[in-house]
């Protein structure tokens, strides 16, 4: 482990992983890609509305992106649990900063077509399927393990700080400068994150690699997630609502704004958002339940408030009061989740398992996007909105049912 100086070993305190040069890079880095993904996020959607005029367009842009970061994040844990993970970081930065910058190039010129947004978007998925893997492997590595609730709180404070401030300055440049410029920024905080991983230097994961087949390493990982009942369930779970969460607020959102409040607005409620993900950090960074996974499952429920808000018409206080409370809740959730996951899997495989994890909970996003447009068309906006917020009910219910769910407890 890596080691810093004037660090007391005795240290538990909110701001205890700070002492480590390690994590602050780690921190750092991924909270530079959270700015510049927070005002891509907002900006993308639009960008393909500018080029097109169609909801379905923006599925397929959006969708596109996350087919080959699904597509590829199995690949992405075995190299993460064969290279030196900071290595890994760096490569996707650079990969991640190359494609954003080209298409902002494109939407600068006015030379930004559909095919090639598809193709650019395609480029930007397969580096965050090997940045995600890597990155959330990495935080063991950085703190003691009495530390890893304080560090993954942090790390989630500073991805959601990142994100509130990409999506709070992407709605503004968005309406005042035009969707390339936002892009433009976007580009430039991976080539920064990537500058920051140079200082992630920590011991390398388990042992000697052992010479042996990506299938062998796949099968080896998938015989950790499948280990643990609690894991598999609560991945099924997220299959369901991510899918949801991402048709809501990458095309039926965007849609919704055109039609009412705005798309500077738009970017606003989503950075509210990141603020009731940040505030839920802090609160998680001081105090959790034992039974912190279950405690955090139950409360994804609550991310299904901005979906019946939105239904509307509704006034924008409550939009904005119900973006604040589903942040609070799933952040609840994914330190209690991240926390569980480190201190019952071997440092060796974790990556892996994280593949797997991120594979099974983003691989109905694309589907989700794409088909969510067709259906909002038939139906209305709003029907599609209640159909998501009952899909993620009931997901959540399911996993709050199962028993290894509701027994696991901190270590």
């Amino acid at each position: 482990m890596a080691r810093s100086e004037g660090r007391a070993e005795s240290a538990s305190g909110v701001a205890a992983p700070l002492a480590y040069v390690p994590f602050r890079a780690l921190a750092l880095g991924r909270s530079l890609m959270l700015f510049g993904n927070g005002m891509a996020h907002v900006a993308l959607a639009f960008a393909v509305l500018d080029a097109t005029g169609s909801l379905a367009q923006v599925g397929l842009v959006v969708g596109a992106r996350s087919a080959a970061n699904v597509s590829l994040l199995l690949l992405g844990g075995v190299v993460a649990d064969r290279l030196p993970r900071s290595l890994v970081l760096r490569g996707a930065c650079v990969l991640a900063a190359g494609s954003q910058g080209f298409l902002a190039l494109a939407l600068l010129t006015g030379r930004a077509s559909l095919p090639l947004m598809v193709v650019l978007s395609l480029v930007n998925g397969a580096a965050a399927a090997a940045n995600l893997p890597a990155a959330a492997a990495s935080t063991p590595q950085t703190v003691p393990r009495h530390l890893l609730r304080q560090a993954n709180a942090l790390i989630g404070v500073a991805k959601h700080a990142g994100n509130l401030s990409g999506m709070s300055i992407g709605g503004v440049v968005v309406g005042a400068a035009g969707a390339g410029w936002a892009i433009a920024v976007d580009a430039s905080m991976f080539a920064a994150a990537g500058v920051a991983f140079l200082f992630l230097r920590v011991s390398e994961q388990g042992g000697p690699v052992e010479r042996t087949s990506v299938l062998s390493d796949l099968r080896e990982g998938w015989g950790e997630f499948t280990a643990r009942t609690w894991v598999w369930v609560v991945v099924l779970q997220f299959m369901v609502v991510n899918a949801g969460w991402a048709a809501a607020t990458t095309v039926l959102g965007p849609g919704i704004a055109d039609e009412t409040f705005g798309r500077t607005t738009w970017g606003l409620l989503m950075a509210v958002n990141s603020v009731g993900l940040l505030t839920g950090g802090v609160l998680a960074a001081r105090w959790q339940p034992r039974r912190a996974l279950l405690y955090g499952v139950a409360l994804v429920s609550v991310q299904t408030v901005p979906f019946f808000a939105l239904m509307g018409p509704s006034p924008l206080p409550l939009l904005f009061a119900a973006m604040f409370v589903a942040g609070v809740a799933v952040d609840q959730f994914i330190v209690a989740w991240e926390v569980s996951v480190q201190e019952n899997v071997p440092q060796e495989r974790l990556s892996r398992v994280y593949s797997y994890d991120a594979f099974g909970s983003f691989v109905a996003m694309p589907l989700g996007q794409i088909a969510v447009a067709p259906v909002a068309e038939g139906v209305g906006p709003d029907r599609a909105l209640l159909l998501v917020a009952c899909s993620t009910l009931s997901a959540t219910l399911a996993a709050v049912a199962v028993p290894g769910v509701r027994a696991l407890r901190r270590a």
